[in-house]
This record gives C-alpha cells, structure tokens and sequence, in this order.
C-alpha cells in the first residue's frame, strides 16, 4: 500500500497543478487570510465571554460610585472607588492569593442560589475601623488578626455597603443581598470546587491615605440562571424601559400630588378709564353674563369647566355642568 499524503502536500500539489506545474512544490502552501487562530483549553472551557464580563463591570460601576457617596459621608472622609479589572480564572487562583488576615464576606444573593465572596484589603479595613472610632484613618503597618468587636464594625459598614447592590443589578435580575457572615481566616473561603471557574470583579478603593482593594468572587454555578443576560444591550435595554416605567410612576404620582390654582369667572366687563379711577362705594358694575348663566371654571389660566354657582356648607361653591375640550380651551 502506497505512502498516504498529508494534508500540505495534497494542498501543494493542487496549488502546483492550478499554477501550471509538475509534480509536488516544497513551498509552504499560502497562508490563509482570516482572524487569528486562539488556543482553547477544551478541559477547562470558558464560561463567561468578554461581553459578559464587560457588563458586570457596568454593573459593580454603578454599585462603586454610591458606595463611594455613601463611604464619604459615613466616614467623614473622601472615598473612591472604581473598577480595575475583570476576569474569569479558576476558584483555586482566588483562594491561592488570599493571605491571613482577611476580610472574608460571604454573601447570598437571593434568589440565586450559592455563596459570592467580596474580599476587602485588610489595611483598608483597618483604615474604615480606625475612621469609625475616631482616627484618622490610618491602615496599620503590623498586620495583625481583627478583634471582635472590629468584625462587628465591619459587619455594619458591609451591610450598608450590599443595600446598594440591588439597583445596579435591577436590569439583570432583582437581588435581595444577604451577608451570611464575615470570615478573617482563608481556611473558611472554601464555598466550591477550586476548578470551578468563577468571575472576578476588582474595585480599587482609597480612604483617606490609605488604598487597597474590594475584590467580588462571583462563582458561575451562582451566576449561571442569569449568565445569558449578562449583555450589555439586555442590560442597557431592561433599563431603559425599566427607567421609563419609573419614570411614568413617579410622573403620575407628583402629578396626583401637585397644587394647580383653581378661579371661578363670574363674568367680564368693559369700562372707560374715567370711570374705573372715580368708582366709590356702592357703584355697580354690569357684566357681560346673567344670574342663570354658567360660570367658567379656570385650572391655572386654563379655562376648563363650566360651572354653576351657588353654596355648599354655608360656602361659595360651583358645580361642575360641562368639562371642556382641550381644542375649546385654547381657542378660549
């Protein structure tokens, strides 16, 4: 049985054979036009794209700049935060990384289901507790293990920090964040399998003088109901109709709450000049209507209804007989 060609040499000789050619070329067949070739691990696949992980930057920016507000205020200091960065890696290189102390916040965003990790640097943590108790917000330069009074400091300061989870998130999915309990010892962040792939979102914040960072460890098991909306134009799309519909609520309801003047014209009247300035009184002033005749109910300037005129509870009072078209009342 004759030797089988490979694929470049069944290429060349086609190539040879268009071009005019005898027998098999040792040229390199051409090199084929096109998007570059990317490696991918067929063991470990991806499990968030560039897209999705794009909008979860979107999301975690809008969650950073009122956390930012609300830092600021709470610690009487200037705070900032913002995304660095996004990427999907496996659990074990975010365990890996984690160095004793931590700050550990396990998370339960309901109605998903699992555990997310939000990893606060430790010398900001020391910084937010030195700024709660009085200091000026200072990181320490010896690391050393939280007290428990200092984790139930933190615990307050996390539990504010989640209430702004939920708005950003409002085009994907409604969240109810619940923070299950913080951790400052790495042995008790083993919440999933450490080749589980996970999302993870870093926020760099500064308070005061010191920096570090809030790292969201995202698991895909906790994310995977949603994963599909995680598009920046369903994200953007569910929130632009979403804003409208809020907006719409709140039109209405300011409306319903709004103060209009409302006037009754009993008639007019056409007098000289010479007249108005010598009225005494006792003059009387004929109008152009009757005592049967309906009044005009005015809403601002707006000629609106027509009315008739009589008491109520010992009041002056009209009651509404016609309502008038918008047409009718401009021409008014």
């Amino acid at each position: 049985m004759g030797d089988i060609l490979s694929q470049s040499e069944i290429d060349a000789l086609l190539n040879s054979m268009m071009a005019g050619g005898e027998g098999i070329s040792d040229a390199p067949p051409p090199a084929i036009k096109g998007k570059e070739a990317r490696p991918y691990d067929f063991a470990n696949p991806s499990k968030f794209n560039r897209e999705q992980l794009r909008t979860l930057e979107n999301i975690f920016d809008n969650f950073a700049r009122a956390t930012s507000s609300f830092l600021t205020g709470y610690l009487r200091t200037a705070a900032h935060l913002e995304v660095s960065s996004s990427e999907e890696i496996m659990y074990r290189d975010f365990n890996v990384a984690l160095a004793n102390p931590v700050i550990l916040s396990m998370i339960e965003l309901a109605p998903l289901k699992g555990t997310v990790i939000a990893d606060m640097s430790s010398n900001v943590g020391y910084a937010i507790i030195d700024r709660i108790l009085g200091g000026p917000g200072l990181g320490l330069t010896k690391m050393r293990d939280f007290s428990e009074i200092e984790k139930i400091l933190l615990e307050r300061v996390m539990l504010q920090i989640l209430s702004f989870l939920p708005e950003p998130w409002e085009g994907v999915l409604p969240l109810r964040p619940r923070l299950e309990k913080i951790e400052t010892n790495t042995q008790f962040a083993q919440i999933i399998s450490p080749t589980d792939k996970v999302a993870l979102v870093v926020l760099t914040i500064k308070i005061g003088s010191s920096e570090g960072n809030i790292s969201f460890c995202l698991p895909h098991r906790v994310l995977e109901p949603v994963v599909d909306r995680l598009y920046t134009r369903f994200w953007y799309g569910q929130r632009e109709e979403e804003d409208k519909e809020i907006y719409r609520e709140r039109l209405e309801v300011e409306l319903e709450r709004a103060k209009v003047p409302v006037s009754v014209q009993v008639g007019k009247s056409k007098i000289m000049v010479n007249d108005f300035v010598n009225l005494q009184v006792g003059d009387i002033i004929p109008l152009d209507s009757y005592v049967s005749s309906d009044v005009n109910v005015l809403v601002g300037s707006m000629h609106k209804f027509h009315a008739k005129p009589g008491t109520s509870r010992g009041k002056y009072a009209v009651q509404i007989t016609d309502l008038i078209e918008r047409e009718e009342s401009n021409n008014g």
